[in-house]
């Protein structure tokens, strides 16, 4: 047993123990790290094997519906398949015309995008129910960048003349060697080749990311970050839609703080309205946010929605052509609408340099909608999806549809909202509304050449109700987490006061930063153990907890690395009561002091007077004032929150270490994961001989309870210990 006048009476003070026998456990041995050739041998070896299996094994991965289609249970699934593929595609019809107007295209091509999207991701897309189409975030950044170059290569706002003033970038296109561009390429032919080729290199971007397997990336944009963007990019497209409504001819402004410039210009051009789109845009308001909500709040009992879009869509041309809005009273109108499919185009190869770095964040914020959902819709339905997998089918769904000269595709929350609603089980819902869509491409489409903008821009309002209800959810937000809050607030801010594309950015900087304050905000916390069982917890988080005579116990909930190394070091001491830095540099003081006047001491009276003064000093200076009481003479650190540390991180407990050491203060770890007892061990924390003071700093402790009753078998350094270790410190 342990004697009674050692501090190694027992952990709980009072409980004899047996001398402690530092538990040792055998770790397992890593493999070495493998070379990077060794690495990109093998995956080479893995990835491009010739043998069977693999090959089937790669063709089944790369091609999801070779996997689902032969095991198709056609008499339970094709009745929900059909309907949900029938009514996503009615409800595409009017959407895909109206969202070409965000991308500064021509209707058709909105047609051309929805019809080849619902093909190709019904054969590579892992997820069996959301609806891959035109997206109106993504059709506003694709209509900005087309907008841009359209005034980069000298094309005037509002006309269709051909200009060559400035920037020669409409030469290029019969410069190509296509064969079909010639000089007369005008304003809609060179805005269609802008909005293929940002397709076509955001596709790509999305095809190497999944080549990289990184589709990881998707976890850093949050639930907060990507609502934020969005509602934030609704008030954008609210704001591009207003002229439409009012029947304005005003171009479309360029750079930042578009939302403040596209508002100058309206009120500017008030005098301006055409009447006719005016009524009509009100007409139409007031017919669908009524019947939308009507969806909504009736969507249980409805077996499928009313696409009351269409009807209105429908009933609208047919006014518009009879009523010859367009030559009566100048109302804009969709124009011709072609029938069947142009010949493949290859995209414009030389402006890709130029919209490079707008396609990155297309690419981004299309893939980060599409796997949010399918997660999303999987986890819902019990089944799982692969992110890189999405990212191949969202990347071959821009490249390959980027050469019939279609715009960029994401996942759409409301289409596939209605997909589930209407009994989709797999994709082949998809290839119905892709069927429903050619019926129209081949047929019906030259029938809406009467169809007024005003009414497309009505129905893209309509559908940002969704978005637009966010607001009405910010204080709950703000009630249930401040930082999420935050987070959606500056991102939606920037996203539509100051840029779209740098919203995106900055709502990640400010969500690293948000997880990198966290880590800066973690102070210190003493722990105290509970009466009856051997369990340590926080002294000011809980009642009925008590110290250890002698030893006091300390946890950080966050990693110690570079950026808050210091910040542990200052919230340790601060806890603790003592700076042992500036201790250690008093005490170095005095010891200099005190050498210099045994030095020059002299017989009389002013010389012993300040000899009483040092010793005065020196009493004060070796018992500081602790906030655990006069007499701590071991700590331990509890490191079961320290999820890691870098080398900044093994250097600051070093020193910590180091410093209470001259003070006679032991400092001790326990509870450390696999990952920071490797860091230490690389980091020469566990030297392989014992100290200065013949202690033994390789011991590893795997409970809190080992560590107090190891350091208190320890002989007291501290002159203050042997009396604290006599008496029971109250309870907290």
């Amino acid at each position: 047993m342990i004697p009674d006048s050692n501090c190694g009476m027992a952990a709980g003070g009072g409980i004899e123990s047996d001398l402690l026998q530092p538990l040792v456990l055998e770790r397992v041995e890593k493999e070495e790290e493998k070379s990077c050739q060794t690495v990109v041998r093998q995956r080479l070896k893995k990835h491009c094997s010739c043998e069977s299996e693999t090959v089937k094994s790669k063709v089944l991965g790369f091609f999801p519906i070779v996997k689902w289609l032969p095991n198709y249970k056609l008499k339970e699934w094709i009745l929900g398949d059909v309907m949900s593929g029938v009514i996503v595609g009615i409800l595409l019809v009017p959407q895909s015309i109206a969202y070409s107007l965000l991308a500064s295209q021509d209707p058709i091509y909105g047609l051309y995008t929805s019809f080849f999207s619902s093909i190709i991701y019904a054969v590579l897309g892992s997820s069996r129910h959301i609806s891959v189409g035109i997206f109106g975030v993504l059709s506003l950044l694709i209509g900005q960048v087309v907008d841009r170059e359209l005034a980069l290569a000298g094309y005037l706002p509002e006309s269709d003349g051909r200009s060559y003033d400035g920037n020669d970038s409409a030469v290029l296109l019969a410069g190509q060697g296509n064969g079909t561009f010639a000089m007369e390429c005008d304003k809609g032919c060179y805005a269609i080749m802008v909005g293929a080729t940002v397709t076509f290199t955001a596709g790509v971007y999305q095809v190497l990311m999944g080549l990289f397997h990184v589709g990881f990336v998707s976890i850093y944009l949050s639930d907060s970050l990507l609502s934020g963007f969005a509602t934030g990019a609704s008030l954008t497209i609210l704001t591009s839609q207003v002229k439409y409504l009012l029947g304005l001819h005003i171009p479309r402004p360029q750079g930042w703080f578009t939302l403040f410039k596209t508002w100058y210009s309206i009120f500017a051009n008030l005098a301006n309205t055409n009447i006719c789109d005016l009524v009509t845009s009100l007409v139409c308001l007031l017919v669908l946010i009524p019947t939308k909500e009507l969806n909504d709040r009736y969507k249980a009992k409805l077996k499928a929605p009313i696409p009351f879009e269409l009807f209105v869509v429908i009933i609208a041309t047919i006014a518009s052509h009879f009523g010859n809005f367009n030559s009566e009273f100048g109302s804009s109108v969709a124009g011709d609408i072609p029938t069947g499919f142009l010949p493949p185009q290859a995209p414009l190869w030389s402006l890709i340099p130029n919209v490079a770095l707008d396609a990155f964040s297309i690419a981004i914020v299309g893939f980060a909608i599409t796997v949010s959902l399918s997660e999303m819709f999987a986890k819902k339905h019990g089944y799982t999806v692969d992110a890189n997998q999405e990212m191949y089918a969202i990347g071959f769904c821009n490249i390959l549809p980027s050469f019939f000269r279609c715009f960029t595709t994401s996942a759409a929350l409301t289409k596939t909202l209605v997909k589930e609603s209407t009994g989709c089980q797999t994709q082949m819902s998809g290839l119905v509304t892709a069927l429903v869509l050619l019926l129209v491409l081949l047929v019906i489409a030259p029938l809406f050449f009467s169809l007024q903008r005003c009414v497309l821009a009505a129905i893209i309002l309509v559908n940002l109700r969704g978005a637009l209800r966010k607001f009405a959810e910010i204080p709950s937000m703000w009630r249930n987490n401040r930082i999420d809050a935050l987070v959606w607030i500056i991102t939606m801010l920037t996203s539509s006061l100051i840029n779209t594309e740098l919203g995106l950015l900055v709502g990640v900087l400010v969500s690293v930063f948000c997880v990198l304050g966290r880590t800066q905000r973690v102070q210190v916390q003493e722990l105290g153990r509970t009466k009856t069982h051997e369990h340590y917890e926080a002294l000011l988080c809980y009642r009925g907890l008590h110290r250890i005579p002698g030893v006091a116990i300390f946890r950080y909930e966050a990693p110690i690395y570079y950026a808050n190394q210091s910040i542990f070091k200052k919230s340790l001491y601060s806890c603790v009561g003592l700076d042992p830095v500036k201790e250690n540099t008093q005490r170095l003081k005095f010891e200099i002091k005190e050498s210099k006047q045994q030095k020059d001491i002299k017989d009389g009276p002013n010389m012993k007077s300040e000899r009483i003064d040092l010793d005065e000093y020196r009493a004060v200076s070796l018992r500081p004032d602790l906030k655990q009481g006069p007499g701590v003479c071991n700590i331990v650190i509890d490191c079961s929150t320290i999820l890691f540390v870098d080398t900044a991180g093994v250097n600051a407990l070093k020193e910590v270490r180091k410093d209470y050491s001259k003070l006679g203060i032991q400092v001790v770890l326990a509870q450390c994961n696999t990952t920071v007892l490797d860091a230490l061990e690389k980091g020469g924390y566990f030297p392989e001989k014992k100290d200065r003071d013949g202690v033994e700093n390789n011991i590893v402790f795997y409970t809190i309870s080992d560590a107090v009753s190891y350091v208190q078998s320890l002989p007291a350094t501290n002159g203050d210990c042997d009396a604290k270790c006599r008496k029971d410190d109250s309870s907290v």
